[in-house]
């Protein structure tokens, strides 16, 4: 009691949960996209169900995984050599959710490009196995980010009570937003080709930091916002010209 009333008063550990929780709500934000993609493509009464669930797994993840910071500290030793190259379990970890995400990505796309005909003999088995599947997709990929999530607050602060605080407060956040933002992105057909190129992004980020190269991620956030800003401009062109077209149609 007497610890956590120390850093209730100081400064640092405030300026360290305000920083913490900022980076782990963008961190988020890859996991929250992949969640909303992801479940848009079950039925609409499983939607809402699969987002909780993928979520509050989330969060199970990261708080189990808190409570091992010692093993998770160690993920960061390299395990084996390729040719050089040496490699720890978070890079494997890293790399093997990095080609996950790009396979997932593009065969979405692919998907979109070039869709299969429905058969409505196998709906009922197919809206079963999707469900499953979805949340079995879901669960790799938190505990891929959750890995990620949990090695940069270990890197921030030492403090558990502030990296719990931080993760619970991110993954509420996450939780809040899931829900407005899988309705835009099922209600604006040209945002899910831009999400899933996002997915790809991201996924050879991942691949990238699992080979060693780090990548900034404000450049990666940076050409996310460029791309979604002229996506809304795009969308706000379109509603113009919509209106436009409705105005000439009455006169």
């Amino acid at each position: 009691m007497e610890y956590l009333l120390e850093l209730a008063a100081s400064p640092t550990a405030w300026v360290a949960l305000a920083t913490l929780m900022v980076m782990e709500i963008v961190l988020g934000i890859d996991n929250l996209i992949f969640i909303s993609i992801l479940t848009n493509k079950l039925p609409e009464q499983h939607r809402q169900k699969a987002r909780r669930i993928g979520i509050g797994m989330a969060l199970i993840l990261r708080l189990g995984l808190l409570s091992t910071i010692a093993f998770i500290v160690q993920l960061t030793d390299p395990v084996v050599e390729v040719f050089g190259q040496a490699f720890s379990w978070k890079d494997m970890i890293l790399i093997a959710g990095g080609l996950f995400l790009l396979w997932k990505a593009t065969t979405e796309i692919h998907h979109s490009m070039d869709p299969a005909p429905d058969d409505p003999k196998s709906a009922t088995s197919t809206v079963t196995l999707g469900f499953v599947a979805a949340i079995g997709q879901i669960l790799v990929l938190d505990m891929v980010f959750s890995i990620d999530s949990i090695i940069t607050a270990v890197g921030m602060t030492e403090h558990l009570p502030i990296m719990i605080i931080a993760v619970v407060v991110s993954v509420l956040v996450m939780l809040l937003a899931a829900d407005p933002l899988a309705r835009f992105i099922n209600d604006n057909p040209s945002v899910v080709m831009l999400a899933l190129g996002f997915l790809i992004m991201i996924g050879m980020t991942l691949i990238a930091e699992g080979f060693g190269a780090h990548v900034p991620k404000g450049y990666v956030y940076a050409a996310m916002a460029f791309s979604a800003t002229i996506e809304c401009l795009n969308m706000m062109s379109r509603r113009a010209k919509q209106k436009l077209s409705a105005r000439e149609s009455k006169i």
